[in-house]
């Protein structure tokens, strides 16, 4: 017969061996929230095969906004190989450890008001939206417009498609911009003056800002390093702004060119308020609840999918 001390016995060594068993992650449980727990790691249905340890996820989180400045949530979502939700909770994490900035759709880094990326790193960033985006852009260009276009690699996108076109002014301060039309015969390039900002290829200060004070064109195409519907747009840089300003001053119109990255990101100078800007043009990956703000301020919408 088996005593009462033995059972007793047995049914500790059972407990020991369960609760082992949980310490060691050999069991899967699913959370509230749907998270799988396998082996001591933490999984979201959307996430596919390969479980993802917290801790490993937000480092990774950190490296890429710290890389990129400013990254949305999608594509934080897509390069780390989770939800939405999940890398929407890390960030809220982040945020309150004082690791990063959260924002409408994305993160940025700590200080981002006054931080510049360089051409390069904007380069690397949204490649597939920027040109969706210049592809929409230029069907608010006409034949015998005289337009400017002010610097950045969206802008620059967009000067690419511009050769279709005849009898063009074109007024830039960019570089970039005045490179992608010098072979294009129909297309007149005027170049402001002004000096040399190596790190995005466009030129600034006051004579720039001079060269465009008694200029009129029809349209001015801009971009920028945030827009957000209480300040417009805004860039780190004050000589920047002050030539970004002086080409939405010289237009009838202005025209914001802005992947999803941008929408909802407040930086240092204000460059373009939103009451004059007349359209934006970005992609289907920024927040909504940002646009509909900006549409209900009289800004057009014009969404590339």
């Amino acid at each position: 017969m088996i005593g009462l001390d033995h059972i007793r016995c047995l049914c500790r060594l059972s407990s020991i061996r369960d609760a082992d068993s949980l310490r060691s992650g050999r069991s899967a449980l699913v959370t509230g929230a749907g998270r799988q727990v396998t082996d001591g790691k933490f999984q979201d249905a959307a996430e596919g095969a390969r479980p993802v340890f917290a801790a490993e996820r937000r480092q990774r989180i950190l490296e890429l906004v710290r890389a990129n400045g400013a990254v949305s949530l999608r594509d934080l979502a897509r390069s780390v190989g989770s939800s939405e939700v999940t890398v929407r909770r890390d960030v809220r994490i982040l945020e309150a450890e004082g690791l990063l900035d959260r924002h409408h759709g994305g993160a940025t880094m700590p200080g981002e008001l006054s931080r510049e990326p360089s051409y390069p790193q904007k380069a690397q960033l949204s490649g597939a939206e920027k040109t969706n985006i210049a592809d929409l852009a230029v069907s608010l260009v006409e034949d015998g417009d005289a337009i400017a276009v002010g610097a950045g690699t969206t802008t620059q996108a967009l000067a690419r498609r511009l050769a279709r076109h005849a009898d063009l002014v074109v007024v830039t301060n960019s570089l970039l911009v005045a490179q992608a039309l010098a072979d294009s015969p129909r297309i007149e390039v005027v170049m402001t003056g002004g000096t040399l900002r190596g790190s995005i290829h466009a030129l600034v200060g006051s004579a720039a800002e001079a060269s465009l004070a008694g200029l009129r064109v029809r349209r001015a195409f801009v971009s920028g390093n945030g827009l957000t519907p209480e300040r417009g747009l805004s860039t780190p840089n004050m000589q920047v702004a002050g030539v970004d300003r002086a080409i939405a001053t010289a237009a009838e119109e202005v025209v914001v060119l802005a992947d999803h990255t941008k929408i909802g990101v407040d930086t240092m100078v204000q460059t373009v308020p939103t009451e004059q800007i007349a359209h934006l043009v970005t992609d289907d990956g920024a927040p909504t609840e940002v646009l509909d703000d900006l549409a209900s301020r009289g800004v057009r919408l014009h969404v590339a999918s």
